[in-house]
């Protein structure tokens, strides 16, 4: 048997989420790389690992002893590169970071330059809806989270990064005034996010306090699809200020001034109250509590335009 590091990884992220598009996702590979992989990995057994019904994948018995011992593997090639890397002095292992989707437009920033600092520091980063980065949170999966909403029963600690502020928005097809009543929600069909969404709870939220009927005109399940939408004329939504920056320079999109309007809330890096942090990770917080304004002053400037 001849199998490389490479593919025990893939086909253990596959047996964990059972789906090939999931697993290249999080590996940030093509489907077709990962495809190639696996297949190249299977010929090397006679058993099978994986069996297909209809669209699903399923792990079979040998297969799941295979992602085991995979793991196990993975594990000890990860040890030995902490050993290496603590003998020359440098910060090494893994920071894992869950983002919810619209947090994809922030959490790079600040973590580049810790990461271009700490070379031997692995970074794995999933980035999916509220409802699940809770969940991973909960489940002790990852050292820190990033929402824009807090969760209401869970003992967290925190440290606030950066106001998240959510306009209405739409496309450049119409004029408005300088400043608008809420009752202009009730002639607007409106886009939501999917139902776990921080976005879609903090619209929610304000149309429900300020007793707003409105047109609900569909629901979507990404932060680019609900831009591409209204970019196409097909409705109107409450959308984070840090998700549009592009399409508002490049007159795509218009803030619609609305009296009420901004919502704000924060974005906070948040984590499991009483949690031993590793050393990666208490590294990483000293590296955000001494340099976040920095990154707001260098990076986010333009923010206060709008």
């Amino acid at each position: 048997m001849n199998y490389t590091l490479h593919q025990l990884q893939i086909f253990l992220k596959v047996a964990q989420t059972q789906s090939i598009t999931k697993a290249a996702e999080e590996l940030h590979l093509t489907q077709p790389a990962v495809s190639i992989q696996l297949k190249n990995f299977q010929s090397q057994f006679d058993i099978p690992l994986i069996e297909t019904i209809g669209r699903k994948i399923y792990i079979t018995a040998f297969g799941k002893e295979v992602a085991q011992a995979s793991e196990a593997i993975l594990e000890q090639v990860h040890a030995i590169n902490y050993r290496t890397a603590e003998y020359k002095g440098q910060l090494f292992g893994r920071l894992k970071i869950s983002v919810v989707s619209t947090g994809k437009y922030i959490m790079p920033y600040f973590l580049s330059d810790f990461l271009n600092a700490n070379q031997s520091v692995e970074l794995a980063m999933d980035v999916t809806n509220k409802r699940d980065v809770i969940a991973s949170l909960y489940n002790n999966e990852v050292d820190f989270a990033l929402v824009s909403v807090l969760p209401s029963k869970m003992d967290i600690e925190k440290m606030d990064l950066l106001k998240n502020k959510l306009h209405l928005v739409g496309n450049t097809s119409r004029t408005f005034g300088t400043e608008t009543t809420i009752d202009i929600f009730k002639d607007l069909p409106l886009i939501f996010r999917e139902e776990g969404s921080g976005t879609r709870q903090t619209m929610a939220e304000f149309l429900a306090r300020n007793e707003i009927t409105h047109i609900k005109k569909m629901e979507l399940t990404s932060n680019e699809a609900v831009k591409q939408a209204i970019i196409s004329g097909m409705g109107y939504s409450v959308m984070p200020l840090i998700g549009i920056k592009n399409e508002l320079f490049n007159h795509d999109l218009q803030i619609i001034p609305v009296k009420g309007l901004p919502i704000t809330t924060m974005w906070s890096l948040i984590w499991m109250k009483g949690k031993k942090h590793s050393p990666v990770a208490t590294a990483y917080l000293n590296y955000i509590s001494a340099n976040k304004e920095n990154i707001i002053n260098n990076r986010f400037s333009w923010y206060e335009q709008f």
